[in-house]
């Protein structure tokens, strides 16, 4: 049971501890403690969570996984079971989630190369690292995500709009009344979540102070030059090229309502040769729609 937790350090995951029985790992980061899994041996597998989950989304992929791999799966600050320290302690830009990825992989000692999992905003997150990492990368499972700006095709989500650029509603709203974490409980998931699933989805999240991170993540997509984290994604975007289609599987969600099957085809365009796989009754939180069917797949292409 973890009792490390949040700002005041203190809470229970007895409501869900069935579901996420794993070992809890500090690191310290300048003074804040990231939190992280890191379960069996074998190949590094780090999966990099996006917004708004933390490592218990990859619940069931540590579990299908360790027996045969070293599965490592941080919480970034401001999420899970991490310190979620306020803007004047923390960066909370795309910039600062590379580094503590970084930071996590040197303290962490890795020499073999690594297979990376995302998801959401930690698709960017890992991506940024992996081109930047090429050497040391062995494959890459990518689902519903972005390792790019907005396709042509595609407009900036309203709701995402209005949280990124109306504080008088987001800051209210995201902060006060937690509706970015748990309305993805009922706009991310295509199956009737189970209500422990839930609790464990938000509850990191569960007062004013502990959902900054839910904030900064949507107001740091980058949309214009003008965004500061535009330039890492404009790198991103560039680079992507150095990866092999053969290292690559997309595992996606067609009925996710942002991540959607234009960002799948933008990734096939640039890798038409990768491996992949479309589930048309899944949404956003595919490995909460698809657990048993996603952990195979990934599992057979992680043993190739």
């Amino acid at each position: 049971m973890v009792e490390k937790f949040i700002n005041d350090k203190l809470t229970s995951t007895k409501d869900f501890e069935d579901l996420y029985p794993f070992e809890s790992r500090f690191m310290n980061l300048n003074g804040h403690d990231l939190h992280y899994i890191d379960e069996g041996n074998g190949k590094p597998v780090i999966m990099v969570h996006g917004n708004p989950t933390w490592s218990f989304y990859y619940r069931h992929l540590i579990q299908t996984l360790s027996p045969d791999f070293r599965t490592i799966v941080p919480d970034h600050i401001g999420c899970g079971f991490s310190d979620k320290p306020g803007t004047e302690a923390y960066d909370y830009t795309l910039e600062s989630r590379v580094k503590d990825l970084d930071t996590l992989i040197d303290h962490l000692n890795i020499n073999e190369k690594i297979s990376l999992i995302l998801h959401d905003w930690g698709g960017m997150i890992g991506l940024a690292w992996a081109v930047d990492h090429i050497d040391r990368i062995d494959k890459i499972i990518i689902t519903n995500t972005a390792g790019f700006f907005l396709p042509k095709e595609k407009q900036f989500p309203f709701l995402l709009w209005i949280i990124k650029y109306t504080r008088i509603f987001s800051v209210p709203a995201v902060l006060g009344l937690n509706v970015f974490a748990k309305g993805a409980l009922y706009l991310c998931s295509k199956t009737k979540l189970p209500s422990k699933v839930k609790k464990g989805l938000v509850e990191p999240y569960n007062s004013w102070k502990n959902r900054i991170a839910t904030l900064k993540f949507v107001q740091d997509i980058p949309i214009s030059k003008k965004d500061q984290s535009y330039a890492i994604v404009d790198h991103v975007d560039q680079h992507l090229k150095q990866l092999d289609d053969a290292s690559l599987l997309f595992l996606w969600g067609a009925k996710d309502f942002v991540f959607d099957l234009a960002f799948l085809n933008e990734f096939r365009r640039r890798f038409p040769q990768a491996a992949t796989h479309v589930f048309h009754d899944a949404g956003h939180y595919l490995f909460e729609d698809k657990p048993e069917e996603t952990a195979r797949l990934i599992e057979i292409f992680l043993n190739k």
